[in-house]
């Protein structure tokens, strides 16, 4: 028997003697993505972690393109790679955001029979995008900065300190505004690590700019322009390894499959789990599928109905998984097709 379930809150479960305590790893009730339950059968009109976080991405957004309009004007007036650089970085944080706001639009449209799933991956897919793009930015600076060491450059620290400190303040607050949101989604963690890795540059930036305004070292500046290149591309891979994750199917980090095994097979009744799944649709949406074998006894004593209700609230109750596919079978069914097949 085939059944898509989800566990009710309303409801407390109820698990056999000798049923195994939750995983010690998976001890928060959001998990360690912080996902939250949702309560609807299937996917449709589910929210997206991107899409609980929108407003928050709009101010950010906001901020970025100011900040970008002022480190710009304030490079062109310096003369300053390192901020030139900073700003490059942070145009690719209003992209990289902006894509996100758009995929998670996408993404919120309903699923057709042909897209079983929606558009869900459409936020995978821009998390992709915006990882590519951060490291050509990372690879183009670093580039430029080496070029241009050993030219006479003349740069204007104090155009140079005022935009960065501005950068700084700006990508601060932004940090705080993505903080919580960052655990849940991949868009947002990218914007969250491009921030990030902003403010990191913003500080290299006022340091070059004191350095150059106290000894006149105009050469700070390309140093500066290669750390700030050097904070942006460890974040780029890290970003770009966890999309690959999600769309090779990896199993979510919140689940240990060999965990839920055991535990579905600690439920009176069940023979054997085979056939386990365990994938990432988008951020905040995880899915479990599963064969379940149960004994021809425990399938007339308790039904299918009981084991298959203890078995769903285990992976609700103790892997924070919602999204569950579970084909039930008796041993003897199996034992039968497995004949015909002979």
């Amino acid at each position: 028997m085939n059944a898509t379930h989800r566990a009710d809150d309303a409801c407390e479960p109820e698990f056999s003697a000798g049923h195994p305590a939750r995983p010690e790893a998976a001890a928060d009730p959001r998990g360690p993505h912080g996902h939250g339950h949702g309560h609807d059968h299937g996917l449709q009109g589910a929210t997206t972690a991107t899409a609980k976080h929108r407003r928050r991405l709009v101010i950010v957004l906001a901020i970025t393109l100011t900040v970008f309009v002022v480190q710009l004007v304030g490079a062109v007036v310096s003369n300053s790679l390192s901020l030139l650089a900073d700003a490059g970085h942070m145009l690719t944080d209003a992209t990289g955001v902006a894509i996100a706001l758009i995929a998670s639009l996408i993404a919120g449209l309903a699923a057709t029979s042909k897209r079983t799933f929606g558009y869900l991956r459409i936020e995978i897919l821009a998390a992709l995008v915006n990882g590519i793009v951060l490291g050509v930015i990372a690879i183009v600076i670093l580039v430029q900065a080496i070029a241009r060491f050993g030219a006479e450059v003349e740069v204007h620290s104090g155009p140079m300190l005022a935009a960065a400190v501005i950068g700084a303040v700006a990508n601060l607050i932004s940090l705080l505004i993505l903080r919580s949101g960052q655990r849940e989604s991949l868009n947002v963690r990218g914007a969250y690590l491009e921030v990030l890795g902003d403010l990191l540059g913003s500080v290299a930036v006022i340091a070059a700019a004191i350095v150059i305004l106290v000894t006149g070292w105009n050469a700070v500046d390309q140093i500066a322009s290669i750390l700030i290149a050097l904070l942006i591309f460890p974040r780029a891979i890290s970003l770009l390894r966890d999309v690959v994750d999600v769309l090779l199917e990896a199993s979510p980090k919140h689940i240990d499959v060999d965990a839920a095994r055991a535990h579905m097979e600690a439920v009176p009744g069940v023979e054997e789990v085979h056939d386990v799944h365990a994938w990432t649709i988008t951020s905040g949406v995880a899915a479990f599928s599963a064969h379940v074998t149960v004994t021809d006894a425990a399938w007339n004593e308790r039904g299918y109905h009981a084991i298959l209700d203890e078995v769903r609230a285990c992976l609700h109750e103790h892997f924070d998984t919602d999204h569950v596919t579970l084909q039930l079978e008796p041993r003897s069914h199996l034992a039968a097709g497995e004949r015909v097949h002979a």
